[in-house]
């Protein structure tokens, strides 16, 4: 008998059950993920700001960003997206999912994002949600990109800075008139930076209250912010 009283063939059944059913139904859902869904029906838009050293520290140059991690790129803030948000949760891969970006599409993709691979996915992912055709959803990743505006002590880092997640997003407040540190969330890894997410409304105009993004940010005491590469 194994410790939790079942046989070993009656174990291994029960393995090859939960194997099967994880395969059907697929990846697990993250943490307020609504998969599917109307397009264009969302509260407002979350734009994600990456700081690349932090996400490339983290191994994300061995598998997705080897470009963007590649030594000498020196990319500080780079765009990871622009996802409509519930004011609790958020949808994704919504029905117009089917629809492929067009090479023109891609085009306007290539000017705001590091990596074509990350457009696309972008696209299938949130872009799909935003009931905006291809072309017009990374026109407003790239609305939203001009509208952020990032602190100047930031833009030209050249050693490790540590702070804190409030210290960060008071930073962004000084840079974004009308942005409050209730209108945005700090995402981090352990103790190093990974993001910065600003909440904007529908129409990338003005930026909104988002209390679930706000609350979901990084609670760790100090943020170390490793310079570019």
């Amino acid at each position: 008998m194994t410790a939790s009283g079942r046989s070993p063939a009656t174990a291994g059944l029960f393995a090859l059950t939960i194997a099967i059913l994880t395969f059907i139904a697929g990846p697990a859902l993250a943490q307020g993920e609504r998969r599917g869904g109307t397009p264009g029906e969302f509260d407002f838009f979350v734009f994600a700001l990456s700081w690349s050293p932090g996400f490339c520290e983290a191994g994300g140059g061995d598998e997705k960003g080897r470009d963007q991690c590649r030594t000498g790129a020196g990319l500080g803030f780079v765009v990871h997206g622009l996802w409509p948000q519930f004011q609790r949760g958020f949808p994704t891969q919504c029905q117009s999912a089917s629809v492929n970006p067009t090479r023109m599409a891609m085009e306007a993709a290539r000017e705001v994002f590091v990596e074509e691979g990350l457009a696309r996915h972008q696209w299938r992912r949130h872009g799909t949600c935003s009931g905006l055709s291809p072309s017009d959803y990374f026109a407003a990743v790239r609305t939203a990109r001009d509208k952020v505006v990032v602190p100047p002590e930031l833009r030209d880092l050249s050693a490790p800075r540590t702070t804190t997640a409030l210290e960060l997003e008071r930073a962004f407040v000084a840079a974004n008139p009308g942005l409050r540190v209730d209108m945005m969330g700090v995402d981090c890894r352990g103790e190093v930076l990974q993001e910065v997410r600003v909440c904007m409304s529908r129409d990338l105009r003005s930026f909104v209250s988002c209390g679930e993004v706000d609350r979901r940010g990084c609670r760790a005491r100090s943020i170390t912010i490793p310079p570019p590469r």
